[in-house]
């Protein structure tokens, strides 16, 4: 699951890279606010599921 994870972020960020030569920072804080909430939302599920919180 972490390498198809990986996989997918390289391709969103190489995506239609060819054509651009700035960056899109539009696209780079979406991916990293999604990373974010995504490992936010896993440590509130595996704290609630250790019973540590």
């Amino acid at each position: 699951m972490r390498r198809f994870a990986m996989k997918a972020l390289f391709t969103a960020l190489t995506f239609s890279k060819a054509g651009r030569k700035r960056i899109d920072w539009d696209r780079n804080v979406l991916i990293y606010s999604t990373a974010v909430t995504v490992g936010l939302i896993a440590l509130y599920v595996f704290g609630k599921a250790t019973a540590r919180w």
